[in-house]
């Protein structure tokens, strides 16, 4: 058999042109950042940290101009104080919907954290349910795509607020792409435009060369320790869309009345700002490792999602293994090639907000950071790992020759 090396380098060749759009689509997107840091004159000056209240810290500000601007949105709220992805969206979903209304998931059922949120487990309380939001969802179809059919019949008069989840989650359905969730919006459209229409778009940013307000989305949410964040940030969400959502976000975020205009960043902004800079360059890093270990694994029988040769709408690639041991000795080799922590041994464990026990492999230098090189998979059949992230291809390929050398030239 070949050396790891050789079937890496080999993989490269072959995967030339690949790597080309990618990198293409990578500058594109580098471009339009760039535009968004230009048109609001950014200075040293804005990356002062502020205190208190933080009333009049303009550099938050800029910041918000300019996440707005670069994910077409008409505002934009970014916060260190958003503790999560799931909370940005947690946070929409409770300033936007009042008891009474429908709120209709369209992408099948969402990852275990929101579901919590909605109330699909009865043992959490003050759930959007608890609430008395009505719910819904959509299953997808047999090859884990929307349910045209099905979201036309559902979606009425009554329905309050679309949610989209544009990653797959801890499943093996493909990520929402722009012309797919295009699509959906069109639908919802044509059935009631009055509709909210809102886009949970963790692992998505700057995959693809439009973002889910361009193609008709209302109000879209995500974490800063993903994507936008460029492995800079060290922690935080953003929330962007509509003024009007955006406000009330911001209302329910701080206090009504007080909105935007507080919220202190009690540390330098330099590395947000640095961070969404970076960002394009950073995912690029991510999808090229994404296909090259796509491409190696499919090549020696695996089942892979998605293939190498597919679009891509986010970070996540999912590998198929055969038992809970080659799950944890796959997330093992991440971790124990990770610039941080490389000395832990990795177990199974329960985890707030997940029903089955998870496996995380997050040797980064941010804490959970998932733009970082990390690998999680819960351990629940069909024994997936789901990788994603890598601020350099380098450490990726060089974690990856390690895979190859234990999960296939080793067996």
């Amino acid at each position: 058999m070949l050396s790891s090396l050789q079937i890496i380098r080999d993989a490269e060749k072959n995967l030339a042109v690949r790597f080309e759009e990618l990198e293409e689509n990578a500058y594109r997107n580098q471009a339009k950042v760039l535009t968004a840091f230009k048109k609001y004159h950014l200075r040293d000056s804005h990356f002062n940290p502020s205190s208190g209240y933080g009333y009049g810290d303009i550099g938050r500000e800029r910041l918000e101009d300019i996440y707005a601007e670069a994910f077409k949105g008409e505002d934009a709220l970014v916060r260190s104080q958003i503790v999560s992805g799931t909370h940005a969206i947690s946070s929409c979903l409770f300033a936007i919907l009042r008891p009474g209304d429908h709120l209709l998931s369209i992408s099948g059922r969402p990852y275990d954290t929101l579901a919590n949120i909605i109330g699909q487990d009865n043992n959490i309380p003050d759930t959007l349910v608890d609430r008395g939001i009505y719910y819904e969802e959509v299953k997808l179809n047999q090859n884990g795509h929307p349910d045209y059919e099905a979201i036309s019949a559902t979606v009425n008069k009554n329905t309050t607020m679309v949610l989209i989840q544009r990653s797959r989650g801890y499943s093996l359905r493909p990520a929402l792409s722009i012309e797919v969730i295009a699509k959906m919006v069109r639908l919802v459209r044509e059935k009631n435009s009055s509709i909210i229409i809102m886009v949970d778009n963790c692992y998505g940013e700057f995959v693809e060369l439009q973002e889910p307000l361009e193609c008709g989305a209302d109000i879209m949410a995500g974490s800063l320790i993903k994507n936008p964040g460029g492995g800079l940030a060290p922690s935080g969400g953003y929330i962007t869309g509509k003024r009007e959502l955006v406000e009330r976000v911001a209302y329910h975020l701080t206090a009504p009345g007080l909105g935007k205009e507080m919220g202190a960043f009690l540390i330098n902004k330099r590395t947000f700002f640095q961070g969404l800079f970076l960002a394009p360059h950073v995912v690029l890093q991510a999808l090229k490792s994404a296909v090259l270990l796509a491409y190696v694994f499919e090549q020696y029988g695996y089942q892979v999602s998605p293939r190498w040769n597919e679009a891509r709408a986010d970070i996540v690639q999912a590998i198929l293994l055969n038992n809970p041991d080659e799950v944890l000795q796959f997330c093992q080799l991440v971790q124990s090639n990770s610039p941080v922590d490389s000395d832990l041994t990795l177990e199974f464990g329960e985890m707030p907000g997940y029903s089955d026990k998870i496996v995380m492999a997050a040797g980064t230098f941010v804490q959970g950071s998932s733009i970082e090189l990390s690998c999680d998979a819960p351990l629940r059949q069909p024994y997936a790992v789901y990788m994603q992230g890598g601020l350099t291809y380098e450490h990726n390929r060089f974690v990856i020759k390690e895979l190859i050398d234990t999960l296939i030239i080793g067996k």
